[in-house]
């Protein structure tokens, strides 16, 4: 038994890395080990010859033990040192490369329209994503047997609110809140209980704008509108003004652009017409503005709601609204 423990003092004081001590752990105090096994023998021996040499056996197990672990901690602070030696740092050797995210298309064009606005006078405001139905529909002169109210096209809530439909409400928040005159426009975040294609979403952003005065026209709304169109653009671009119904607005006029996708040619994003519904707009109606508690016969106002989400389209040539909503990063690589 001494030669026993001889020899694993021997290969413990030979070991140099933590994987051969491991190996010496099992082969010497493993279930199969050679110290399991000579202890495991005991029961055949006679009780004198067993105590005698069950003391020895359990006085080498804990040598070994004793002689692993301080062989560890010799072991461990060589692999640091060489590790140290052989893995120093030039700080003379340039860094790696930091790869750098990318704004979203729809986060760099709101950005610019909120600078452009800002610039010219506007306040930029944000209201909230779940209204209740006063001031999504009732306040802006949607009475609740419009078509508009019906479930296909809106979000309701089980606690009695919606997920807003469009960013008007902001009109009658601001009416309420802002001293008049004013100019204020509201972007945002809506939803649309209805299915999609390559020109709707079911979430999709919006930017209201709104004017407050005692004279208002539609010439300088059509002006404002041509002012926003360029700046995002960079250019002038081409529109139509057409007659269009909306309740809260008297009288109202669509706005369309002519598609960049297709230059005009007729594309899935245009529906093969040549132009991109793109607005809505018009002289605020009479009851709305009660609703925000101005009296009309002091009062005037015009609004318009932009949809964000198309017009970022039409500025980068994107074919299909729904790559906006998709989370895909490599599309926002490309931005």
């Amino acid at each position: 038994m001494d030669d026993l423990w001889s020899e694993a003092r021997a290969r413990i004081e030979a070991a140099t890395t933590t994987a051969d001590l491991r190996d010496i752990e099992v082969a010497w105090l493993g279930k199969k080990g050679r110290i399991t096994l000579a202890l495991r023998g005991l029961g055949a021996l006679d009780p004198g010859e067993r105590r005698e040499r069950g003391q020895v056996l359990n006085r080498i197990k804990r040598d070994i033990e004793d002689a692993l672990a301080r062989r560890r901690d010799e072991v461990a602070r060589a692999e640091i040192e060489a590790r140290v030696r052989e893995e120093r740092v030039d700080p003379t050797l340039p860094g790696l490369p930091v790869a750098c995210g990318h704004l979203h298309p729809l986060t760099q064009v709101l950005e610019d329209v909120e600078d452009l606005f800002d610039r010219m006078g506007y306040h930029v405001m944000d209201f909230y994503e779940v209204e209740d139905e006063f001031h999504n529909f009732e306040a802006l002169n949607i009475p609740a047997d419009h078509p508009a109210r019906d479930l296909q096209d809106t979000f309701y809530l089980e606690d009695g609110h919606l997920l807003r439909t469009h960013t008007s409400p902001g009109q009658i928040r601001a009416m309420r809140t802002l001293p008049k005159p004013f100019r204020a426009v509201f972007p945002g975040r809506v939803y649309r209980f209805e299915a999609t294609d390559a020109s709707h979403e079911h979430t999709f952003h919006q930017v209201e704008g709104l004017m407050i005065d005692r004279s208002v026209s539609v010439a300088n709304l059509l002006s404002a509108m041509m002012t926003m169109l360029a700046g995002v653009f960079g250019r002038r671009v081409e529109v139509r003004l057409r007659p269009g119904y909306f309740p809260f607005v008297e009288p109202g006029f669509e706005l369309d652009v002519r598609c960049r996708v297709c230059g005009g040619r007729g594309c899935p994003m245009c529906k093969q017409s040549g132009w991109v519904e793109f607005l809505g707009c018009g002289l605020v109606h009479p009851n709305v503005l009660r609703a925000g508690g101005l009296d009309p016969s002091e009062w005037e106002g015009w609004a318009f709601g932009v949809g964000l989400s198309r017009l970022v389209l039409l500025r980068y040539g994107i074919d299909d609204i729904r790559w906006l909503m998709s989370g895909d990063v490599r599309f926002t690589r490309g931005f």
